[in-house]
């Protein structure tokens, strides 16, 4: 039977209130001290469209309140060499989101259906998102500010989202493939299933983190 919006509303407050009341799972090791800087005090040429702070995103509904972006000091610093080596192409970074709350990552799972679970992660293991060592951006035109379009978009839930997509246009597919291509060159991975999504590759040294936006300073 189908749900009503009701019924939708409320199962969503109630994951949503789930999560808050939730604790990460449990570390054991010796990590780097968290030190998470905000990208655009670090240069204000990367360009921020932070859609979990608005309606448009998976979960329909603002997760954070404020719209930032934040990365662990040696990835934000690496992410600024891969956005300046673009810039002679014309090209600047467009980031959408960066560390991520550890309830936000319980939020995403717990909303996803079971056939789309690889594009989430277990909030039983952690997001690279948490330690502040992941990073989901595309590019921007540097003379027109407009976003470039890639093979498939943001959060999409497909094979058009893979990183070695085959379909999309010739342009699309090498937007794509270069700024994989600069990310890589500064010690970033691509994710199996997401062309948008970078991990760095110091992620195991940090923690899982559970702090807000409002909380960082």
């Amino acid at each position: 039977m189908k749900q009503t919006p009701f019924k939708i509303i409320t199962s969503l407050l109630i994951i949503l209130l789930t999560a808050c009341k939730a604790q990460p799972p449990h570390e054991a090791g010796n990590f780097k001290q968290t030190d998470l800087v905000e990208l655009i005090k670090l240069d204000t040429s990367i360009h921020l469209d932070i859609r979990y702070a608005t309606n448009n995103n998976l979960v329909h509904r603002p997760v954070y309140h404020q719209a930032r972006a934040f990365l662990q000091r040696p990835a934000a610093e690496a992410l600024v060499k891969a956005n300046a080596s673009l810039k002679e192409l014309g090209y600047g970074l467009l980031v959408f989101d960066g560390y991520r709350p550890w309830s936000v990552t319980k939020i995403f799972w717990d909303i996803t259906p079971d056939e789309h679970k690889k594009f989430v992660a277990d909030p039983k293991q952690g997001s690279r998102h948490n330690r502040g060592c992941a990073v989901d951006l595309s590019l921007y035109d540097l003379k027109t500010g407009k976003e470039i379009e890639m093979t498939g978009v943001y959060d999409e839930m497909s094979e058009r989202s893979y990183p070695d997509y085959k379909g999309g246009t010739d342009k699309q597919r090498a937007m794509r493939d270069l700024l994989r291509s600069k990310m890589e060159a500064q010690g970033f991975t691509v994710n199996t299933y997401e062309w948008w999504h970078f991990d760095f590759n110091e992620w195991h040294s940090y923690t899982i983190t559970n702090v807000p936006f409002e909380g960082i300073k």
